[in-house]
């Protein structure tokens, strides 16, 4: 079995091993080492990535017989040969704050919010805890981060270690073990210890800044999206870019941004109402103007644009009218049909007979039916084409 180094260090961004065999995981070409400090794909924590021999580490996984399997980009070197292996210790480092951050936030949210945590998942730009509670308020979230990050302020030492069966026994686990021998623990000072096999970091300051960005139920549990270090700074800094280019072209300092978009929200909310209430008195003008000239029970007209076609109709039905209604847009002719109170028209069957007949799509029921024909569709003469 490889001897896995960062279990004992961490921090170890550069070693030499032996290739002990190569091997293919998924399809694959992967090499077996004596001892690795690249972490595997495991518990929630994505793989870590680097060089071997000068060539790309594209994965690292674990099969099911526990074989650690670097995926190397490039040919392999024979068995026997010692290569150096150099870890992407930027990314090393980011998985190191974001995991100990889950720990730590894990922890927190059973003491602020009783929410125990079910699964974890640290992925490439986006990081969620599920835990077993349907709903968690947002100041138990507010209560769970800042707690958090009080815990970071303190600055604590992490520890990683193999405790004996005995000392094992007495720990204060916020979790059971998935394994039953060989469990690693992980401790945040007193404040939590957890079995785990990942990369930490050595105290809590390293984990950096940690936020709760979002939160929402999911299959009976809350999903929480959180960030840590790198990655929590890398977000408040886009979300400070994003909030200081809205105060420039809002003209106002970034603290009011958020009082002035609401002002703008309301008076779009009022113009939006005084654009209803103008087109539906000019809907009433033209519906009174068709009337005025109307020498049937039905009204075959155009209207100016296709906001007016329900108001106008809406109007012309009340009046008694039939209104068969049609406005020409960017992409076509809408259309819509709707019948009086005592009329036999059916304005679905009709309107489909008119999309068979010019081309276009539509339907409904028998009192109402909307559909768009082509572009400079003669109304009157498709209408009439479809009753004959």
């Amino acid at each position: 079995m490889t001897e896995r180094l960062y279990h004992a260090d961490a921090y170890l961004r550069r070693f030499r091993s032996t290739v002990l065999a190569p091997a293919h995981h998924d399809g694959r070409p992967s090499l077996v080492l004596a001892a690795t400090a690249f972490y595997p794909e495991a518990g929630g924590q994505m793989a870590d990535r680097g060089t071997l021999g000068g060539r790309p580490v594209l994965d690292v996984q674990v099969d099911a017989a526990g074989v650690v399997h670097h995926v190397v980009d490039g040919e392999r070197p024979a068995v026997g040969a010692e290569v150096e292996g150099a870890i992407d210790w930027a990314r090393r480092r980011v998985h190191m704050a974001l995991h100990t951050g889950q720990h730590l936030l894990s922890r927190t949210l059973i003491e602020a919010a009783g929410a125990e945590t079910v699964s974890a998942r640290l992925g490439e730009s986006d990081c969620t805890i599920d835990v077993a509670r349907d709903g968690v308020p947002e100041r138990e979230l507010a209560a769970a981060e800042a707690l958090a990050n009080a815990i970071v302020d303190d600055d604590l030492p992490v520890r990683a270690w193999f405790p004996a069966p005995g000392e094992l026994a007495a720990l204060p686990l916020r979790r059971e073990p998935k394994v039953a021998s060989e469990v690693r623990v992980v401790a945040i000072g007193d404040v939590d210890y957890s079995p785990c096999g990942g990369t930490h970091c050595a105290s809590s300051a390293q984990i950096g800044p940690l936020r709760v960005f979002a939160a929402e139920r999911y299959k009976g549990l809350t999903r929480i999206h959180f960030a840590a270090g790198a990655r929590a700074r890398g977000i408040f800094a886009e979300h400070g870019d994003v909030l200081a280019r809205l105060a420039r072209e809002l003209t106002c300092a970034p603290a009011e941004v958020p009082a002035t978009v609401e002002r703008l929200r309301r008076a779009l909310a009022d113009s939006r109402a005084e654009a209803a209430a103008a087109r539906d008195q000019l809907a009433a003008l033209l519906a009174r103007a068709l009337l005025a000239t109307a020498t049937a029970d039905e009204i075959v007209a155009t209207v100016p644009e296709a906001a007016l076609l329900r108001p106008v109709a809406t109007h012309l039905v009340a009046a008694g009218k039939d209104a068969l209604l049609a406005a020409a847009t960017a992409d076509g002719t809408q259309v819509v049909l709707a019948r009086a109170a005592g009329s036999a028209l059916d304005c679905g069957a009709l309107l489909r007979r008119l999309a068979q007949a010019v081309g276009g799509r539509g339907g409904g029921r028998p009192e109402h039916a909307e559909g768009r024909l082509p572009p400079a569709t003669d109304w009157p003469t498709a209408v009439d084409a479809a009753r004959s």
